[in-house]
């Protein structure tokens, strides 16, 4: 285990003490190490035993099939297309944004298959005990908009779909400028997701593992209806990119790579979430090298080519499935799109953006907040924020929403993975995680190194964020004008920034605890 002051980056890790029970690669607390402070600690917060951690290449597969096959990912695509890409330049931008993104997705989540802790914790050993409280409500805040929004576009999903078979739905009263039926439809939906998620992790696990393969069959009727209604696909993958590869291309390439890097960035924070229920290194690792960036790459592609097909029926291109599907009057088609659209929607939703906030609120007050308790609040949260709102461009979803979202995620990754892998050589204090006055104390829980960092990663990342006249939220020339041209790759340079800040700090923290008595 470290000492209270970590390694610097030229010494060597110290060796794990005979207190905890150990692997090769897998840790597990000895009977009654574990403190019993509930201001810290809770059932949910805890370690998972070596005997849960049971996890296999094909679980953490098809997490990512059932989490990448959604409504969303369909469309991303579309907004890329949208902007005035071609299908080749928006398939390119998605995959390598996902190859991207799938390195620090692998750093952060050793942690979970070796220690068994979930994000908040992981957390605490960069940023302190009650430090870790703010990367951990930055996530959750993250998780709850992106509920609300998955939540929103599965609503309208069953909605249309429904309207398609009954009639008249959308002919219904209105309450706040909708349909009451859309309401209805966004409130059962909302109430199933969180009445599975509640029900726990191997629920979650179980329902993953069924819903992959489901989603994936509907993908391919859908290619294969519209196949044969358009005698092969053909005349969207002939248009040329309104862009070209030259100077009119880059500067939509790069904020668009950041927002697609953004789509799964808040994965590469939390996901010790799921890997702390791992096997071992090699299945998360081969399950989420096979599961991410092929599965969003052949769903783009998908994407592409189903609409393509829409194009030739319907005279015009439909990138939305659930608008393409009601074109159809086959009431057995209809029903098992709308299901298909349940499974996708919840598959990605419960897990991508329930598990995260509900380790996250339990983190910050154990004592009160389970993990089903901070599941509940996610969801109202997700009601609250009226995601509606935030996709109503592409322009506003791809570059605001995901721009702003992914420099800040970014700064936190850059912390995390600086911390466990450059810093500590991946080895942790496992029981000091959850002890106040530890090693992981630092002051009064605070590390203030990694608020720092923090700080200065998040206003090069995000500082110069700009927006056209009357499309967002932001003054043209941007917040800070002289960090705009930083702001298109904001978590890059989140990333790097706060990794090379945290690194230089805890370099000279490490020499002041080695040349001084104080204890910080």
């Amino acid at each position: 285990m470290t000492s209270t002051a970590p390694p610097s980056p030229s010494s060597s890790p110290e060796p794990i003490p005979a207190g905890p029970s150990h692997t090769s690669d897998r840790v597990e607390l000895a009977p009654g190490a574990a403190p019993d402070d509930n201001r810290f600690v809770n059932a949910d917060l805890l370690p998972v035993p070596l005997a849960r951690r049971v996890w296999t290449t094909y679980n953490f597969t098809a997490l990512w099939v059932g989490m990448a096959h959604n409504i969303p990912s369909w469309l991303l695509a579309s907004g890329l297309v949208a902007l005035g890409m071609d299908w080749k330049q928006a398939v390119f931008t998605i995959a390598l944004a996902n190859l991207i993104v799938l390195g620090p997705m692998l750093l952060t989540g050793h942690a979970g298959p070796k220690y068994g802790i979930p994000f908040p914790v992981l957390a605490r050993a960069s940023f302190g005990l009650r430090g870790a409280n703010l990367p951990a409500l930055i996530r959750a805040a993250v998780a709850c908009a992106w509920f609300g929004i998955q939540t929103w576009i599965g609503g309208v999903g069953i909605f249309t779909l429904l309207g398609k078979v009954f009639g008249g739905w959308a002919e219904a009263s209105g309450i706040g400028g909708q349909p009451w039926t859309l309401w209805l439809c966004f409130v059962l939906f909302w109430a199933l997701e969180l009445a599975i998620i509640y029900r726990g992790m191997d629920a979650l696990r179980r329902f993953e593992n069924w819903a992959a393969p489901f989603v994936i069959v509907g993908a391919v009727v859908l290619l294969v209806w519209v196949a044969v209604k358009a005698g092969g696909f053909g005349p969207l993958l002939d248009q040329p990119s309104e862009l070209g590869w030259g100077k009119d291309f880059w500067p939509v390439f790069f904020p668009s790579l950041m927002g697609m890097i953004a789509f799964w960035a808040t994965l590469s924070l939390n996901i010790p979430d799921f890997t702390r229920f791992g096997a071992g290194q090699r299945a998360q690792i081969r399950g989420q090298s096979l599961g991410l960036p092929t599965t969003m790459t052949l769903f783009a592609l998908l994407s592409v080519l189903v609409t393509s097909g829409s194009q030739a029926v319907y005279g015009k291109a439909v990138w939305d499935p659930v608008e393409l599907v009601a074109h159809t009057d086959n009431v057995f088609g209809l029903l098992y799109a709308l299901v298909t659209v349940l499974v996708a929607t919840i598959s990605v939703n419960i897990a991508a953006n329930v598990v995260s906030p509900a380790y996250d609120l339990a983190n910050l007050a154990p004592k009160l907040i389970s993990f089903r308790t901070g599941a509940l609040i996610t969801g109202v949260v997700g009601v609250v924020i009226m995601p509606w709102k935030l996709t109503e461009t592409p322009e506003l979803y791809i570059f605001t929403w995901l721009g702003l979202v992914g420099g800040l995620l970014g700064t936190v990754a850059g912390i995390l993975i600086a911390d466990y892998w450059i810093v500590r050589r991946t080895v942790l204090d496992l029981a000091d995680l959850y002890r106040p006055g530890g090693r992981y104390w630092y002051t009064g829980g605070w590390n203030w190194r990694a608020v720092t960092a923090f700080a200065v990663g998040g206003v090069l990342a995000i500082g110069g964020s700009h927006s056209k006249p009357g499309e967002g939220p932001f003054p043209s020339d941007g917040v800070i004008p002289f960090l705009k041209p930083l702001a298109d790759y904001g978590w890059a340079v989140g990333l790097a920034a706060s990794l090379l800040v945290y690194v230089a700090l805890m370099a000279g923290f490490t020499t002041e605890r080695r040349s001084g008595p104080a204890a910080r």
